[in-house]
């Protein structure tokens, strides 16, 4: 990849698009594109088509998706495969034709079974049933995963993914239906505090045990895929490192580190000064019971993640508390 070649973000405004703009612009890549849903429905195939012949990019990042958390997965499943699919289709498919020399699908570690070994390895996927609060959208990144790998096998395509476990960051969704669990976790413990409530009931046991990345990480990892890995046939290597995943074209991304949800509650009670008490309702599903990701290959390549969940949680509320959202 070139600092002159033009990089189209799919997604560009969401949580983790955003965050691979700016670390794209903070190291020298200035010929970006992105649109808006407004501007373009990636579900409108001619729509699409069209984008693509009119700008030409030589490197796609398919960030965009439908995501949400488990009660949207739960009341919306038709919705988050039916959309992600299109998406994923029109995209792709579209890159092929305008001979895109390069492109980066972002997926989810809920592509693994829910009972997978732990932690979770890439040869992992496919091996046994997968959990069924989020199956619909889990099947749709499986899909788009494994449509980038057909086309590196066929046509010699420079196709590649990655899956990041659970991301969190500036511009992070907190409404109480759709939000991810630790966006969800929060807006519900700063609005305990700015009603006095003595205590907020959190979805679950609280048992489960969750990996987190922060979205600024998960760019950065983003950007060193797209600097130093390729497809080479059906395997996804590393030019520094020489390193090779056989048989795939996707790398887990994440920080190799687990909290029980619990504990990650009362984290963000600590840090926006919530002193009452927090309870679980079991009654409410738990997902699934451990999540943990194995990030040796990427570990092996020559990444690493930078911050630590303790630290990410503060830097979140601060940008709560700068942009004048929940404080």
């Amino acid at each position: 990849m070139n600092h002159t070649d033009k990089i189209y973000v799919a997604g560009h405004r969401g949580l983790v698009g955003s965050a691979i703009w700016k670390c794209l612009t903070a190291h020298g890549y200035h010929n970006l594109v992105g649109r808006t849903h407004a501007e373009l429905d990636l579900m409108d195939s001619a729509a699409v088509r069209r984008f693509f012949d009119d700008e030409r990019p030589d490197v796609v990042v398919l960030a965009a998706a439908k995501v949400g958390g488990i009660m949207a997965n739960s009341m919306f499943p038709a919705d988050f495969i039916y959309e992600n699919l299109q998406i994923q289709q029109n995209v792709i498919g579209e890159a092929f034709r305008h001979d895109v020399g390069k492109l980066l699908f972002l997926g989810s570690t809920c592509i693994y079974p829910r009972m997978a070994p732990q932690p979770m390895v890439e040869g992992s996927l496919l091996t046994s049933s997968l959990e069924p609060t989020n199956e619909p959208y889990a099947l749709a990144k499986i899909t788009g995963l494994k449509m980038c790998h057909a086309f590196n096998r066929q046509y010699g395509t420079n196709y590649i993914a990655v899956m990041p476990t659970n991301l969190y960051g500036p511009g992070d969704n907190f409404d109480p239906v759709t939000s991810h669990v630790l966006p969800a976790i929060m807006g519900k413990i700063i609005n305990a505090r700015h009603s006095g409530a003595s205590e907020v009931t959190l979805w679950g046991t609280g048992k489960p045990l969750r990996e987190f990345l922060w979205s600024g990480d998960m760019a950065d990892a983003c950007l060193f895929m797209l600097e130093n890995v390729d497809a080479d046939d059906a395997d996804l290597v590393s030019r520094n490192s020489n390193h090779r995943i056989e048989n795939t074209n996707f790398v887990n991304v994440g920080t190799g580190i687990e909290h029980t949800i619990a504990d990650v509650a009362h984290m963000v009670a600590d840090v926006v000064g919530y002193t009452g008490e927090i309870r679980f309702d079991s009654s409410y599903p738990d997902g699934t019971p451990r999540k943990l990701t194995d990030v040796s290959h990427i570990h092996a390549m020559g990444w690493h993640h930078s911050v630590d969940l303790a630290d990410g949680i503060r830097l979140l509320y601060q940008w709560l508390q700068s942009n004048n959202k929940k404080s």
